[in-house]
């Protein structure tokens, strides 16, 4: 699994995720937080499924690790 999602990406999905997983805990019950573990698991792992189904690298060019 080559990371194929820039650093800044990363950081913006990490906190998309957190905000939408914390829905848990506000609001009416419901199952909607769930869906903020998909950003937050790419966002920590830098790799993302669908990117490289389709060939995506937002990388920067000297930060493939």
């Amino acid at each position: 699994m080559t990371k194929n999602i820039h650093p800044i990406e990363r950081t913006i999905r990490i906190l998309a995720g957190a905000i939408l997983t914390s829905l848990a805990f506000w609001g009416p019950a419901n199952y909607w937080f769930l869906l903020g573990l998909v950003p937050l698991a790419t966002g920590f792992l830098g790799w993302c499924p669908p990117y490289a189904m389709l060939g995506i690298n937002t990388c920067s060019l000297g930060h493939k690790k």
